[in-house]
């Protein structure tokens, strides 16, 4: 007759199913891959804030003035942000197969631990939406290059001009002087004046101006 008493014996971890070589060769490839990585997005982000040589040429050396003064800093910007970007979604990448792989090697269970992570993620994920937002919607600004530094732009809050920006906050100097930080998340209409033929609305003339109360007194 099965007895409800009797409870099977706890065993101790295989030791031996412990690769520890294994362990040290998935830490190593997994640095290594994360150097190699980081060393070419590096490349690429110097190469772009560089910029095509083709106009540095000596046949093409008059065409440089008619160049936008600020179009080297904002190739610089976007260069660095797209390069912060792709290091950390590399890094994270790595760091997570890496660290599956290494304890796997260490013969640890890391199904209960997947799951932990993912709850653990959703929950973040729901604490943090707007930040995501924010985070979504700068990625998107600076890939599709809708305003960048020294440009104009009109928003439903403020009109004025770019003096900074990243993925979450763009930052903008109002006509009045004022700098207002906007979160790139809310930002939902942005008028680009540096970028189509802008015209300004003519003020009525100062003849007028004057005339108007005048004859209102009469």
């Amino acid at each position: 007759m099965y007895s409800m008493t009797t409870a099977d014996p706890i065993t101790p971890p295989d030791i031996s199913a412990v690769n520890l070589p294994g362990a040290l060769i998935a830490l190593g490839i997994g640095v290594t891959v994360w150097l190699l990585a980081s060393f070419v997005i590096a490349g690429i982000t110097k190469r772009v804030a560089e910029g095509s040589t083709f106009f540095k040429k000596r046949h093409f050396r008059w065409v440089s003035p008619a160049l936008r003064a600020l179009d080297h800093e904002r190739r610089v910007q976007r260069a660095h942000t797209i390069g912060a970007l792709l290091n950390s979604v590399v890094g994270v990448l790595v760091a997570v197969l890496t660290i599956v792989y290494v304890l796997k090697y260490l013969n640890v269970d890391i199904a209960p631990l997947l799951t932990s992570v993912g709850i653990l993620g959703i929950a973040i994920g729901f604490g943090a939406q707007q930040l995501i937002r924010d985070f979504l919607a700068g990625i998107f600004i600076t890939l599709e290059d809708q305003y960048g530094i020294g440009d104009v732009i009109e928003t439903s809050e403020v009109v004025g001009t770019v003096e900074a920006m990243n993925l979450r906050i763009t930052r903008v100097r109002a006509e009045d002087g004022t700098i207002w930080y906007l979160r790139n998340g809310e930002i939902l209409r942005v008028g680009n004046r540096s970028q189509g033929n802008y015209i300004a609305p003519s003020a009525p003339p100062a003849a007028e101006a004057d005339s108007t109360p005048q004859q209102a007194g009469e």
